[in-house]
């Protein structure tokens, strides 16, 4: 994706397929407030004659990995490479935790590496529309590892606002779990823990702009 007229396109696309926005944030690697705006753009191009449409952005920053993600051996030495940060957190750690989606190839990738059990979660945010995501809640798969009474590791692709990996942090630990690290791709905010976790990352995204 080369600009956000390309994001908006995509929204649009993932729209019409049916997908919440929450969902749409997922795939494009944007916060929900972005992911809003970006399907708003599209009906407004879809309706030219609505002046009323919003014009100025949200303060975001797009990340596209998936020059990665298509590639089974580049995904395969990401995930080594965050295997590596992970490791120094406990020798007794037997499960790893992916964020679906994105987070789950990438955790199948590192559990193969430390050798532990897979367990999936699927966050609020893949259920949201509008309103409070207070109000909805994620879910551990039944086809992957148990989470209670276990050490465990959390991955996920990208961190835009926290608030994904905070509230898998949270299910881990309602369900009985104790999750000893974190680790993403990319993270936007600079977090180094969140709720008392550390935080890893490959990459930190950094916006540099003055303030009015």
């Amino acid at each position: 994706m080369k600009n956000v007229d390309d994001l908006i396109e995509s929204a649009a696309e993932l729209a019409s397929r049916g997908l919440s926005k929450g969902e749409i944030a997922d795939e494009l690697n944007v916060s929900r407030d972005t992911a809003s705006w970006l399907v708003e753009r599209s009906d407004a191009a879809a309706e030219p004659t609505d002046v009323s449409a919003p014009t100025g952005g949200p303060q975001d920053i797009h990340v596209d990995w998936s020059a990665i993600g298509r590639d089974s051996k580049r995904m395969g030495a990401i995930a080594e490479a965050m295997a590596d940060m992970l490791a120094k957190h406990g020798e007794g750690v037997d499960l790893t935790v992916g964020i679906e989606k994105a987070g789950g190839p990438i955790a199948a990738l590192i559990a193969r590496e430390l050798e532990t059990d897979l367990a999936t979660y699927t966050p609020a945010k893949h259920q949201w529309e509008e309103g409070d995501i207070e109000e909805l809640g994620g879910t551990f798969s039944r086809n992957f590892a148990g989470i209670r009474d276990r050490e465990c590791y959390v991955v996920d692709d990208t961190i835009t606002s926290g608030t994904t990996m905070r509230e898998t942090i949270e299910a881990i630990r309602a369900d009985g779990g104790e999750p000893l690290a974190c680790v993403v791709l990319a993270d936007k905010q600079g977090v180094e823990e969140l709720d008392g976790v550390p935080v890893y990352s490959l990459l930190q995204v950094i916006s540099v702009g003055q303030k009015e």
